[in-house]
């Protein structure tokens, strides 16, 4: 059984540069033990596993770090857009439309680039752990928590003073696996033209550093909206490959945006 794959490099329009996703083209439903091994031999942050459902109705989506599933992730649902569109699976001008563990999620081609329907997350004022402090090696001036899918508390949601600062960041990887038990974002206002700037450590999720997150940016849109007064952003994550999102929020959803480019195909042999 040969089983279509892609890599694609997403929120870049360069190769080898935004967060790659290897996008797996299923027939059929495969167990969740088989989709964490090819993840696993993937090794990228996220391994996106699409199945068609029945009447045109779109397509089942799964996302799978090396080490767990997530219930949403944003470059790899982008990746998958972009892989549909490339290979024929769709039409240009047809909507991607994506059944999976966050709900309903929706990709279409619009002005150049991938815009993204995802749910918009909330956060809320948080304690800062000490632990998390001495992992970081600096001290955010503000600390708040992002809502869960379920109504938990999620990432950590940390505001440094400066652009500069969250850049210059050297986190304790082992340190910062043993203090929290969730993704940690931090961020800042942004140089210019940046609205805002941000990057993503998800160790408990087997990434010590995520190069591009959108699904970081579904609570970074409400964070920031607030704070500054506007609704559509354009933002930079600040990773060693790096990316840019545009964000547009709207209600209880938030547009992201970005490009997407194939770096390899190939065919899984088993």
């Amino acid at each position: 059984m040969e089983i279509p794959i892609l890599q694609v490099d997403a929120f870049t329009r360069e190769a080898f540069k935004g967060n790659p996703a290897a996008v797996c083209l299923l027939t059929e439903p495969q167990s969740a033990e088989w989709m964490q091994r090819v993840a696993a031999e993937m090794n990228l942050a996220e391994t996106a596993f699409l199945v068609p459902r029945a009447n045109d109705d779109g397509f089942d989506l799964r996302w799978f770090t090396p080490a767990i599933e997530v219930p949403l992730c944003g470059h790899a649902t982008l990746a998958s857009a972009h892989a549909l569109w490339e290979t024929g699976a769709l039409a240009a001008t047809q909507t991607a439309n994506f059944f999976t563990l966050s709900g309903w999620l929706r990709a279409r081609q619009t002005n150049g680039h991938i815009e993204m329907d995802f749910p918009a997350r909330l956060t809320r004022p948080a304690e800062l752990p000490a632990a998390l402090v001495e992992a970081l090696g600096a001290t955010p001036h503000t600390t708040e928590r992002q809502f869960g899918q379920d109504g938990m508390d999620a990432n950590y949601v940390l505001e440094f003073a400066s652009a500069a600062e969250v850049r210059e960041l050297r986190p304790d990887f082992s340190l910062l696996r043993r203090a929290v038990n969730s993704g940690v974002i931090v961020t800042a206002r942004g140089d210019a033209p940046y609205d805002f700037i941000s990057r993503y450590f998800a160790c408990y999720a087997g990434i010590d550093e995520d190069p591009v997150t959108g699904s970081a940016h579904c609570a970074l849109a409400t964070y920031w909206a607030s704070r500054l007064g506007k609704t559509q952003m354009l933002a930079y994550q600040a990773s060693a490959r790096g990316g840019e999102v545009q964000v547009r929020l709207n209600g209880d959803r938030v547009f992201l945006g970005g490009e997407a480019v194939t770096v390899l195909r190939g065919s899984l042999l088993c």
